[in-house]
């Protein structure tokens, strides 16, 4: 039985992904064990923090992971966000009524806020 899920990004430095997981983007620091995980609480997510086995798992070396955090106005979040020193990829993706802008963690893992307008047609 399945008791628990997370998704797992691997960093190089625990404390420095904690810091910008909880100081830039707001969220929870649930509980950290050691110099070697964390867990970070997000709306219906948990971020498990990871330095890994760097011999086999490298932090920001995936391009099949990333992970999103909706947000209500992106226009607005972006701002307060680059204010905190997060940098987005300078191309905002539009399809339909979704709106998606691409940044980085420190370690170039991929990340991105999505807002998602009402369809009024």
């Amino acid at each position: 039985m399945i008791k628990k899920a997370n998704v797992t990004v691997i960093v190089s430095d625990l404390d420095r992904a904690i810091k910008f997981y909880t100081e830039t983007l707001g969220l929870k620091l649930m509980d950290q064990f050691q110099d070697q995980w964390a867990e970070i609480q997000a709306p219906g997510l948990i971020i498990g923090l990871h330095t890994g086995a760097p011999h086999v798992l490298k932090p920001g070396n995936s391009e099949s992971l990333a992970i999103g955090f909706t947000v209500d106005n992106l226009h607005n979040d972006m701002t307060a966000f680059k204010n905190k020193g997060v940098v987005f990829s300078p191309n905002i993706i539009e399809n339909g009524p979704v709106k998606i802008a691409l940044f980085n963690d420190p370690d170039k893992n991929p990340l991105y806020f999505c807002e998602v307008r009402e369809n009024r047609e």
